[in-house]
């Protein structure tokens, strides 16, 4: 008998550069250089970083953004934290927004985020994404627990630690959260040397929390490819 994994490949449309043959069930992984492509976010990066680097008085690392790319029978789905660009979230397949910087001025489109579940969507810097695709699970179960959780991700606000995490609520949080209850060993993902993806252990934190408080998923943990964080 198998081992329950569909591996016929699958097809997908270019996505901001990309294409590739990947199995019909399947999550994967995307490390992004912040600001990729756009240079007041890249130079505000290197603001932030260099500013955090001294105040913890260690060297100067890489930020990082993550997105996933999650395949299942119905399709091909990208899913990222973004800015809302305009009233339009449903072509853009987004399942939940949250307010940035403050509570308050989430009433305002410039101060919200939303989370995108985007069929067939385009992430415009996936091109510049390091080591390109890494394979999480290709298990058709824990790839529907990652699909099915997205929607319901928490939404503090961006940037501050309403969770308790120990760091701020950021796009690396709703993945690191999806993941982790789903039941991905989250902690054998490794980051790009010399990287730091700000708000990911924040998504790990909340999520076992959340396990804590609801029970483990409903399938064994698989668990994810890849070696410890590092450098």
């Amino acid at each position: 008998m198998g081992d329950g994994r569909d591996l016929r490949p699958y097809r997908r449309p270019p996505a901001g550069g990309t294409i590739g043959r990947v199995p019909a069930s399947s999550v994967g992984l995307y490390w992004i250089p912040l600001g990729a492509g756009g240079h007041s976010v890249r130079l505000n990066g290197v603001a932030y970083e260099a500013l955090m680097a001294a105040v913890e008085r260690r060297a100067r690392c890489d930020l990082y953004h993550s997105a996933l790319e999650i395949v299942v029978p119905s399709g091909r789905y990208m899913v990222e934290m973004t800015p809302v660009p305009d009233g339009r979230g449903r072509r853009r397949g987004v399942v939940a927004e949250g307010p940035v910087g403050l509570c308050t001025a989430g009433r305002v489109r410039l101060f919200r985020y939303e989370v995108r579940r985007w069929r067939d969507g385009v992430i415009p810097d996936l091109a510049h994404a390091v080591g390109g695709r890494t394979e999480i699970t290709t298990d058709p179960a824990r790839t529907r627990a990652v699909f099915d959780l997205v929607p319901s991700v928490p939404t503090p606000t961006w940037g501050r630690d309403e969770a308790g995490a120990g760091e701020m609520w950021s796009c690396n949080s709703i993945i690191s959260w999806a993941l982790t209850r789903a039941g991905v060993d989250v902690d054998a993902i490794a980051l790009p040397p010399r990287a730091r993806a700000p708000g990911w252990d924040a998504g790990i934190v909340v999520a076992r929390r959340d396990v804590v408080r609801s029970g483990p998923p409903a399938q064994p943990a698989t668990p994810g490819r890849g070696s410890r964080p590092g450098g």
